[in-house]
């Protein structure tokens, strides 16, 4: 935790500015009026946009006392955990945005609220590293353990792009040493997951004896050529540069591929089924 008796570092008018819209977002005109008040700092312009109303607050505040204090205080106020009971989620990702400009000076927030000093980062890529928001959100949704492994290392770098190539790719390895079958992306989807002449497919993921139980495995079949067309073909032949892939799609598809990885890892080994095996 932050010592009472040490001052923070002033902030940079890039990163007030940057604090000032994560912090906006969680306020409302009426608490940023309170807050302000009850730490006995001029609001000046108090009828501004949220953020601009506190940036036009903080930065004589910090002109005139030459750390960045008070800055401090109204983001433990802000981000103090009991604000964000039932949006845990949102939680991390806020807070893992403010650590990337938190990071630049020296400080981290933590999960309880507080901010602790912390070595400083002089580059993009050391803060958003240290942020690594998108493998703690996936964390956090109990992502399954294959889609983390295939593609850890470009997580840790925010690698949206890489991260969905290789869960796609983590799919295509688990239908190959499920069905022991050799080829790959839709053929292999259809090999392996369509029902045969006997009604039944090389991996079942049920019984396959009632018409919906029947209808479930060519949906399945479906999705994951969906996802191999879709996402695996176009990232695998296309620069990256041309393919825009925003945080919010990474996290949708990378649940895609996680539900892919629990149905496929509680499906029936056909051979066995078929003999009346376990």
């Amino acid at each position: 935790m932050l010592m009472a008796t040490r001052n923070i570092p002033e902030f940079r008018q890039g990163q007030l500015e940057k604090i000032c819209r994560i912090l906006g977002e969680e306020m409302n005109g009426t608490k940023i009026g309170t807050i302000l008040r009850v730490m006995g700092i001029p609001d000046p312009y108090p009828t501004d946009t949220k953020w601009r109303r506190l940036l036009n607050a903080l930065v004589p505040v910090q002109n005139q006392f030459h750390h960045g204090n008070h800055t401090a205080n109204i983001i433990k106020r802000v981000f103090d955990p009991v604000n964000w009971v039932g949006r845990k989620e949102q939680f991390s990702v806020n807070k893992c945005e403010l650590n990337t400009i938190l990071a630049f000076s020296g400080l981290e927030l933590g999960d309880d609220g507080n901010l602790r000093f912390t070595e400083s980062v002089n580059t993009l890529a050391e803060a958003e590293k240290r942020a690594h928001h998108l493998q703690t959100i996936l964390k956090e949704r109990n992502v399954h353990a294959d889609v983390l492994k295939f593609c850890n290392a470009e997580l840790l770098n925010d690698n949206y792009f890489h991260a969905v190539l290789e869960a796609t790719k983590s799919v295509a390895d688990k239908l190959r040493a499920k069905s022991k079958l050799k080829s790959d992306g839709s053929a292999l989807a259809t090999e392996a997951l369509s029902l045969g002449k006997n009604g039944v497919p090389k991996i079942a993921i049920n019984l396959v004896i009632s018409d919906s139980e029947k209808s479930e495995p060519t949906g399945f079949m479906n999705l994951i050529i969906g996802l191999f067309g879709t996402f695996r073909n176009p990232t695998a032949h296309e620069p990256k540069i041309h393919w825009e892939m925003s945080e919010e799609d990474a996290l949708d598809i990378l649940g895609i591929v996680s539900l892919i990885h629990r149905k496929l890892d509680k499906s029936y080994d056909t051979l066995n089924y078929l003999k009346g095996e376990d």
